[in-house]
């Protein structure tokens, strides 16, 4: 059967993770006001609240893990909150690398595992939008001792660690996605998942995406009336049924345009579309460039045409 948690995560290609331990005593708070890379936190010892641009504050407290695959700004603060008009204490940075906040001295009250990675798919941005905005797990021990594996791999310098830290990631990704209660999850890929009729919709559009689907095809399927299905669809998705079939496709065709595998006609088949001019028509209006231009454009020197070469 088709996993398409398993194929998104795949076409993503995590990688390139960084992690350091933050601790904190007293009140704090730091932000992060220009988006970086995508972001995750285990909290190993007290607590604190993460707030996202205007969304209500979320509480963390020690064995929650929190995951956030799109890059975007965010502030974190203490439980303790700071005074009005005090500004926070400024991060200092030990001479093991760890981070402290808040009071510079006296004993601990917080202590996290933080850390960034990235997708090195090209198409990153278009795959992350099928992933809920945040992934939070709470009392997951197993999920702790996958972040803490990566943090060890990480400062080694032994062979293959750059391998190793690539699988560990890829299985710190879908043991959290998998782990999350679909109830609690924002609109996207995981909590249609969790429900039952949409889950079944959406593994047949990875099974067959080559299918010429239809909303009420897509709506039998669930076993719902069109305007059900589409209203539920949507909600837990957070996109359209036919705008969630696209972007697979457009994935999965960016995916082996890069590879090089077929001409335009072959993919535009393996991917849907009944002719080339149909799959060119709507792979331009989705990406911005013509899939030829496209695939030269992604190219690497190690599958370029010899001909090509002065």
């Amino acid at each position: 059967m088709t996993d398409p948690f398993a194929e998104v995560v795949a076409l993503l290609q995590p990688g390139a993770l960084r992690s350091k331990i933050v601790c904190g005593a007293g009140a704090w708070q730091i932000k992060r006001t220009e988006a970086g890379l995508p972001f995750y936190c285990v909290i190993l010892e007290g607590g604190g609240h993460l707030t996202m641009g205007d969304a209500a504050p979320i509480p963390l407290q020690q064995g929650d893990f929190i995951l956030i695959p799109a890059a975007r700004s965010f502030s974190f603060a203490s439980l303790a909150p700071l005074p009005p008009g005090q500004p926070s204490p400024s991060a200092v940075v030990l001479s093991d690398g760890t981070v402290r906040l808040g009071q510079q001295t006296g004993p601990l009250d917080y202590r996290a595992l933080v850390g960034h990675f990235d997708f090195g798919s090209p198409d990153a941005t278009l795959l992350v939008s099928l992933l809920p905005d945040q992934i939070l797990v709470r009392g997951q021990a197993r999920l702790a001792t996958l972040v803490q594996l990566v943090a060890e791999e990480s400062r080694r310098t032994l062979p293959a660690r750059d391998m190793i830290l690539s699988r560990l990631l890829e299985v710190l990704m879908l043991e959290s996605l998998r782990a999350t209660t679909s109830t609690t999850a924002s609109p996207g890929l995981l909590r249609g998942l969790g429900d039952e009729r949409i889950a079944a919709v959406l593994r047949q559009i990875h099974e067959t995406p080559t299918r010429d689907w239809s909303v009420v095809q897509l709506a039998s399927a669930a076993g719902l009336s069109r305007s059900a299905f589409f209203a539920r669809f949507t909600a837990a998705v957070g996109m359209t049924p036919m705008e969630y079939l696209l972007t697979w496709r457009m994935a999965l065709a960016k995916n082996l345009l890069r590879r090089r595998e077929g001409g335009v006609a072959q993919i535009a088949a393996r991917v849907g579309y009944g002719s080339a001019s149909a799959f060119t028509t709507a792979f331009t209006r989705h990406v911005g460039t013509p899939p030829t231009q496209y695939a030269r454009d992604e190219e690497s020197p190690a599958t370029a045409p010899i001909l090509d070469n002065p």
